[in-house]
């Protein structure tokens, strides 16, 4: 078994425990760092499950004993230090309710996007970070492996986001920071993108070639400019309702690309 750390820590004062909290807490310090926070068992188990390397893991003493605990720290690699705080301590800064107290720092990935030749999900300036968690997972569920996030989008590696995503972004390449320009320059397939603006549903557009969806703004929608390269398609809304939800929107567009090219 992958060793402990011997001493207890029991004060907030610690470096560790200090930045800890700031990446918990605070966008800045995560981006400052480059580090972000997995929080629970389930979302240390996927980044293990896809070999993704840990800078620390903290955890609760009594947390110890647990067996899903001790289950994770076996497969650990050898050198990844343990640090063991006092349950007040940890209980004084996750952010989840009562659980199974372990949480891991580690490094988030900061990719060069590269020209995109294949299916991809454009996240513009969505800023929820559970509509961003959510988009995440569904597009990990039907096999499009490139997110591509412009800069007023909510961080990918966020630990809100993260908890939406259910870890989805292990499986995913995440382009984030980007600039429509950015996006246009690189990105080598059509542009599709939801419109209050067309009455062309999304069944009479055929979806089987590669192809770049864009998901926008939760109340401005997808920008001028993306949207003018891109091919407005409407979601039938026969009851008369405003809009759908981003990430409900999203869902119905992946999985009508999914069923035109497998079941359709």
């Amino acid at each position: 078994m992958t060793p402990y750390v011997n001493e207890l820590i029991t004060s907030d004062k610690n470096q560790t425990v200090k930045l800890a909290k700031a990446l918990l807490t605070q966008a800045r310090q995560r981006k400052k760092w480059g580090q972000t926070i997995l929080e629970g068992v389930h979302l240390i188990d996927a980044a293990l499950r896809s070999d993704y390397p840990f800078v620390q893991i903290l955890l609760a003493e009594s947390a110890h004993t647990h067996a899903e605990v001790r289950q994770v720290l076996t497969r650990l690699p050898t050198y990844t230090p343990i640090l063991t705080l006092s349950d007040a301590l940890y209980a004084s800064i996750r952010s989840l309710g009562t659980g199974i107290d372990i949480m891991a720092i580690v490094t988030t990935p900061a990719p060069t996007l590269p020209p995109i030749n294949d299916d991809c999900l454009i996240l513009n300036d969505v800023q929820d970070s559970g509509n961003v968690g959510t988009l995440l997972r569904t597009a990990a569920a039907i096999g499009i492996n490139n997110i591509l996030c412009t800069t007023g989008t909510a961080q990918a590696w966020s630990p809100k986001t993260l908890r939406a995503g259910m870890g989805a972004q292990f499986a995913l390449n995440i382009y984030e920071g980007l600039s429509s320009a950015d996006i246009l320059e690189q990105v080598k397939v059509p542009l599709f993108a939801t419109s209050s603006h067309t009455d062309t549903v999304i069944y009479e557009h055929n979806l089987e070639a590669p192809l770049a969806w864009i998901m926008g703004h939760e109340g401005q929608g997808v920008c001028a400019e993306l949207m003018q390269c891109a091919t407005p398609i409407a979601l039938p809304q026969p009851n008369g309702q405003e809009s759908l939800n981003v990430a409900i929107a999203g869902a119905l567009c992946l999985y009508e690309t999914l069923r035109q090219r497998q079941y359709g």
